[in-house]
């Protein structure tokens, strides 16, 4: 049966559920949300979600207790950095970064949340960016609020599709939120549906025309196609989307983005919550870390001598491995820095050792740095904010301290 020009959208819809399952397919897990800021310098923001076991991703193998708590393997097996740290092995292929001054670690360090070890909650502070009596009551992100100090800074677009938003973007400044699933390539049958369905509507006709151009099909024309061939096209989609979409994908279309106008980038990764066999869960999750930073590398091309890639996690995990070859919820970790702007090769950060009397609570790596201030320092000289605004409006009731020369 052809389809009429004047297809609305109550028929649509009770026509077409496929459209509904398409577009709650399609995002991500997390979504890629970017904006638009003044300059030349880019910051990238990787959410490791579940907690990741910083002894591990970086290991002080020449601490005389690691042996003792991590067994002669994990000691031996790591890519000496410096002679006391080295890098887990599934990390192996950031090395040349390491040599090239492009990777960097401040280890030891947490956010204000102690004891209560809940991913919610830590995620939530980690996000906010804020002590965790003010959590509740600031639902804002940091990166969000940076944003709003930033003389000029804009969103990308105003259109955003994915299954939910990212704490840390969460604000009053405007920001771009998208999910490059293979979904979104739509087929010229599939974007001519829902041109006829949203062409009319004030709320969804511009947005969908962004979404369309920012998937980068432009397929003019499609001409009128019949009802069944339409519905044949969304389900071509949905069967798409269930593929999903790696780090690589993530990473690739954020490259895209920051090439152009785009200087702000975040995304999450998950799967670092490692209570059981701890090496496969992890060895799995630091190579999507790994892919995403290479593939931002690559992708960005010279901009990559502008940008900063941090890399963090809402707690580390215990110093000691537990009965299921894991770890469970801790405190300290280590969060990673990367990109063409950054003065790195080192580790930085004050360790506190691994002798029980020196853990926190006798468990964990205990805290000896905050986890915002790095970050803090980044936005500093990235984007030229005031220290002052740093830490008033941006992250409430940090001491930013020393610069720890980061940055090139």
């Amino acid at each position: 049966m052809p389809c009429s020009d004047t297809l609305g959208r109550r028929e649509f819809l009770a026509r077409g559920a496929a459209l509904g399952c398409c577009l709650a397919a399609s995002p991500l897990a997390t979504p890629v949300v970017m904006a638009d800021t003044p300059g030349e310098n880019r910051v990238v923001v990787i959410i490791l979600r579940g907690g990741m076991d910083g002894l591990d991703a970086v290991r002080p193998h020449a601490d005389p207790e690691f042996v003792a708590l991590r067994g002669r393997k994990a000691a031996r097996d790591g890519l000496d950095l410096d002679g006391f740290f080295a890098l887990h092995p599934g990390l192996g292929g950031l090395m040349p970064l390491w040599r090239s001054g492009e990777l960097a670690v401040v280890h030891a360090v947490s956010t204000p949340y102690r004891d209560g070890r809940s991913h919610f909650d830590g995620q939530d502070i980690l996000e906010t960016g804020v002590a965790p009596d003010a959590a509740g009551r600031i639902r804002d992100g940091w990166l969000n609020r940076m944003l709003g100090v930033i003389p000029g800074a804009r969103a990308e677009t105003a259109y955003a599709i994915g299954r939910g938003d990212m704490l840390l973007t969460r604000g009053d400044a405007a920001v771009a939120q998208w999910s490059p699933d293979a979904a979104l390539s739509l087929s010229p049958q599939a974007e001519a549906l829902l041109g006829r369905v949203m062409r009319d509507d004030p709320l969804f006709g511009g947005a969908m025309d962004e979404a369309i151009a920012l998937s980068r099909i432009d397929r003019a024309g499609a001409g009128a196609v019949d009802r069944a061939g339409m519905m044949g096209a969304m389900q071509d989609t949905m069967r798409a989307a269930r593929g999903g979409a790696g780090p690589d994908s993530i990473a690739r279309f954020a490259a895209e983005r920051l090439r152009g106008p785009a200087r702000v980038a975040a995304f999450s990764l998950n799967g670092f919550d490692s209570h059981a066999n701890q090496s496969r869960v992890l060895d799995r999750a630091l190579d999507r870390l790994q892919t995403a930073i290479l593939t931002l590398r690559d992708g960005l091309g010279p901009a990559w001598g502008r940008t900063t890639v941090l890399a963090m996690t809402e707690f580390g995990r215990t110093a000691r491995r537990n009965g299921t070859d894991g770890t469970d919820h801790g405190t300290a970790g280590a969060m990673l820095l990367a990109g063409g702007a950054l003065r790195g090769g080192r580790v930085l950060g004050d360790w506190p050792g691994l002798a029980e009397a020196d853990l926190y609570d006798r468990r964990d790596l205990r805290p000896t740095g905050d986890v915002r201030t790095p970050a803090a320092w980044v936005m500093r000289h990235s984007f030229g904010l005031d220290r002052a605004m740093l830490e008033r409006a941006v992250f409430p009731g940090l001491e930013m301290g020393e610069d720890p020369g980061l940055m090139a």
